[in-house]
């Protein structure tokens, strides 16, 4: 079992030297750099299995190989709306596991697509809700592990360093004018990557703020205000990958310094308006993420403040060809994006 499990971290930390890290994008918006305020996007879709979930994923195959809770031929299981599915069918492959994701009948068909083409089985529950138990199941019946990226994403990535997304952002912004950003705004899936930027700000002994952004259909943003963690929804998250029916063991409140409400239609609009500025389509995360950064320069930008805003193109849009950027499912599954890409244009004045 030895010799398996050098020749598995091998092969992982093989793959990592091999991927270069993700750009950062100064995104150049006259009206607030002209204010001395800056912003910068990190995109994560460049990863080879398309997303940030990429780290993820990466992590906790590590963990639990270390853990000696995956051993050869050792089947995996996820629950998941897609993205961390991908990459964890991804490391499954090159380490010659079996993979299962079990996800609501609801995700992007791409996305299931790409699980199977990576050699992984999925299985489908109407609601997010049901996914838990049924990959709890799935893992008796197969004899597998259940890898819980709800439960373990926080503590299976080393905040301190080690290649993690927060120190990558700092050492990507060292040379720019506002090398210490005044606020990363990151929303939350599992809770994981947020509660590596805020401890990482803190070891690192940083003033930068945190802002966690959370779609419509999520408990993250509630459960912070009221600082009540058994809240619980029925309603799925339509913007895939973030927000979550019920508070995940991973999400960690206490190193987030504000939340923030996103409406989904203006998450949309945002994604619309990003492709006009940087000539690329982003997932419905990004728009989320976006709309956080953008409310935070305005709040700078009337307080006189200058500094830098930074966050995360988490995936794609071509995973959303047929939802997000097709008119007729925004219109009957969100609505108007007028609204919303009015308040956006002000930023092109």
């Amino acid at each position: 079992m030895r010799d398996w499990v050098r020749q598995a971290i091998h092969r992982i930390d093989s793959d990592r030297r091999r991927s270069a890290d993700t750009h950062l994008y100064k995104l150049d918006i006259a009206s607030l750099e002209q204010m001395g305020i800056d912003i910068y996007l990190k995109d994560e879709s460049s990863h080879p299995t398309g997303s940030l979930k990429h780290r993820l994923a990466r992590s906790l195959f590590l963990h639990a190989i270390c853990s000696g809770r995956v051993r050869e031929g050792t089947p995996v299981i996820e629950a998941s709306s897609g993205s961390t599915a991908v990459s964890e069918a991804y490391f499954a492959r090159l380490l010659g596991l079996p993979f299962h994701a079990v996800m609501p009948a609801s995700t992007a068909r791409s996305k299931i697509a790409q699980i199977e083409y990576l050699g992984g089985r999925c299985w489908f529950v109407e609601r997010g809700c049901e996914m838990y138990a049924r990959a709890e199941r799935l893992a008796e019946e197969l004899d597998g592990h259940y890898m819980d990226q709800f439960t373990f994403a926080e503590c299976a990535t080393d905040w301190r360093g080690n290649n993690n997304i927060a120190e990558s952002i700092f050492q990507q912004m060292a040379m720019e004018r506002h090398s210490v950003p005044h606020t990363i705004v990151m929303g939350a899936g599992t809770g994981g990557t947020s509660a590596t930027i805020g401890r990482y700000i803190r070891y690192a002994g940083h003033a930068t703020q945190l802002l966690v952004v959370d779609p419509e259909n999520s408990v993250f943003h509630d459960s912070f205000q009221k600082r009540d963690r058994s809240l619980t929804i029925e309603t799925g998250s339509r913007i895939e990958g973030i927000g979550r029916p019920r508070v995940e063991a991973s999400f960690v409140p206490d190193v987030i310094d504000e939340m923030m409400e996103v409406p989904d239609a203006a998450s949309i609009a945002a994604i619309h308006w990003l492709e006009q500025r940087l000539g690329r389509k982003a997932g419905g995360s990004t728009g989320t993420n976006l709309w956080g950064v953008l409310t935070v320069a305005e709040r700078m930008r009337d307080s006189g403040q200058q500094g830098s805003i930074v966050t995360l193109m988490c995936d794609g849009g071509e995973r959303y060809l047929d939802s997000y950027y097709d008119e007729a499912w925004v219109a009957a599954n969100l609505g108007p994006l007028e609204p919303w890409q009015e308040w956006l244009a002000r930023f092109d004045q």
